[in-house]
């Protein structure tokens, strides 16, 4: 049930904020730009009197272990106590169904949805008073670990999925006493908190894979029938990107790490989907000679003011598939999602990995899973790297003009992974096109153009793209794109020409040649080309790119004509 002081506890005593939980009476108008229909129906759902307040991680353990269908494994968790978690806290594990993976198709913008906008309003109403019957959970987080960068959000979530309230608390920060005196010194925006009502068990015959409705112009959304945590952990990112693009800074879905050597630093980005080495190429060790600083390997954003940068989230949601079974990392395992368990002969219940029981297996790995992270980094960042499955690319090419560097990172060709549950006829090994890596974006697409655009003038940051798919029907392995970017930030990397571009060199691999001579070759690059020309030509309305983008990509097929 709602509890008046604990609200007025947990807003720092009326102390100021980075966004804003409460309003004063004469500013609850229908001018306040804060107030929109579809976030006063979600927030309205928070304060009935079947919702239970979940603040501290302890409690959200307890109610996670005795949530029906849980499995409290044998595996002790690693840093339980530094955690806020009982010292003998164990990896939970909970198992979600036949869909293991985000539903893209189920995604609704409403400011996009124009006419059809009242239609949703009476869906979402109508979800919101099915619910009421039931008991539901609130919870509340701060996402960004830093002043410059700390909003707070809300989760509204049913009972029976105590696992998904837990996995929220621990993914992101939560909302207690000592988080709290830091969040009233972030910088503030003129922003309301984020809120975010789930129904996984809600059902509507229009909507068979689901429905994520987002207001993002007012930090709001409801995810209705879907389990999958990472909806979620995704819903909350979609939010607060959206309010950060607002707000001066580069929304970044991609992983950051800095080397330091003699005192000197190298900091990189790397933006990629799931599955496309992202997290690989960021949380890697590295030989010896620097030191390695981990900043995120999921999200994390840029201030286009300084160039700082703040992770969003103290923890990681990786793939399980990667990890045998008696890893040590395994021990920073908080909880796992769709992850098979058995015995072992001592009668230990723990974990199957390697994707033996489905695909996707995920956990919510800690922090202390990587010793040298932080969450700012506050050096200017070096070299940008746009990660593909481009076939007609070699390892790595450099782009030096920064038009071009945009243009790439807005036609960034890639390849699905069962990371998501593909509803339509599209196949996990066909060649997509998804701008920055960012497929939760919710603004018009020109504005991270232009902010990348910026981010490689002003800071004069390097730009690279990395191919980590196929090149001449062979597999670029991990060790190559690893090997790669060490020399890198070694300095010994000797590019060449890239064919006839003035402003594309590549570095050459024994293993991987690159000759322009080849007809079928140059013919290849000549189409790939065509593709990201005509898929930038297809942009309309808010996603329209300047005129330059597509002038930068018709430059350089004139050139191979």
């Amino acid at each position: 049930m709602y509890n008046k002081e604990n609200a007025f506890l947990f807003r720092g005593g009326g102390g100021a904020m980075s966004t804003k939980e409460s309003l004063e009476l004469e500013e609850i108008t229908s001018e306040n730009p804060l107030l929109s229909s579809i976030r006063s129906i979600v927030e309205t759902a928070f304060y009935g009197n079947n919702v239970q307040e979940v603040f501290d991680r302890k409690t959200a353990y307890q109610l996670a272990k005795g949530s029906p269908g849980t499995i409290i494994t044998d595996i002790t968790v690693s840093h339980a106590e530094e955690q806020d978690l009982p010292a003998d806290a164990r990896t939970l594990v909970f198992n979600d169904g036949s869909i293991v993976g985000r539903t893209a198709s189920a995604r609704r913008i409403f400011e996009d949805l124009g006419k059809k906008q009242s239609k949703y309003e009476k869906i979402l109403r109508e979800a919101v008073y099915q619910s009421r019957k039931r008991q539901f959970y609130h919870t509340k987080v701060i996402v960004g670990l830093s002043e410059e960068f700390s909003v707070q959000s809300h989760l509204l979530i049913p009972e029976g999925f105590e696992d998904n309230l837990y996995s929220y608390i621990l993914n992101f920060q939560p909302a207690n006493a000592k988080t709290l005196a830091t969040y009233q010194k972030s910088a503030s925006f003129d922003e309301g908190d984020l809120y975010i009502f789930c129904d996984p068990e809600w059902t509507h015959e229009a909507f068979p894979n689901g429905l994520v409705l987002f207001d993002s112009l007012h930090n709001t959304a409801a995810v209705l029938g879907l389990r999958y945590f990472g909806k979620l952990k995704k819903a909350t990112l979609t939010l607060a990107w959206a309010l950060g693009n607002r707000n001066g800074f580069i929304a970044c879905h991609g992983g950051m790490k800095q080397y330091t050597s003699n005192d000197q630093t190298y900091t990189m980005a790397v933006f990629g989907l799931s599955g496309s080495g992202k997290s690989t190429i960021t949380l890697a060790k590295h030989s010896e000679g620097h030191s390695v600083t981990i900043l995120h390997d999921d999200a994390f954003v840029i201030s286009r003011k300084n160039g700082f940068a703040t992770a969003l989230e103290p923890s990681y949601f990786d793939k399980t598939q990667d990890y045998p079974s008696d890893d040590p990392a395994i021990s920073s395992f908080l909880t796992c999602q769709n992850v098979g368990v058995t015995c072992t002969s001592k009668g230990e219940k723990v974990l199957v990995t390697g994707d033996i029981r489905n695909g996707n297996g995920r956990t919510v790995k800690s922090r202390y899973a990587t010793p040298d992270r932080v969450d700012h980094l506050s050096e200017k960042i070096d070299a940008v790297f746009w990660i593909m499955k481009d076939d007609s690319l070699p390892p790595i090419i450099k782009i030096n003009d920064p038009v071009l560097a945009a243009s790439f990172g807005a036609t960034l060709a890639t390849k699905r992974s069962d990371a998501e549950n593909i509803t339509t006829k599209r196949q996990l090994d066909e060649l997509v096109i998804e701008p920055f890596a960012n497929p939760f974006r919710v603004y018009p697409l020109r504005e991270d153009y232009q902010a990348f655009r910026e981010l490689f003038v002003k800071q004069q940051s390097a730009c690279y793209v990395l191919n980590t798919g196929y090149f001449d029907d062979k597999k670029i392995k991990p060790e190559t794109t690893l090997s790669i970017v060490e020399r890198i930030v070694q300095q010994t990397a000797e590019f060449k020409s890239f064919g006839p571009f003035e402003d594309i060199h590549y570095l050459p691999i024994p293993d991987f040649p690159v000759s322009f001579e080849d007809t079928s070759y140059k013919n290849l690059v000549k189409q790939r080309l065509d593709s990201r020309l005509r898929f930038i030509e297809a942009q309309i309305g808010k996603d329209l790119l300047p005129d330059e983008a597509k002038e930068s990509l018709e430059n350089l097929i004139q050139k191979l004509n």
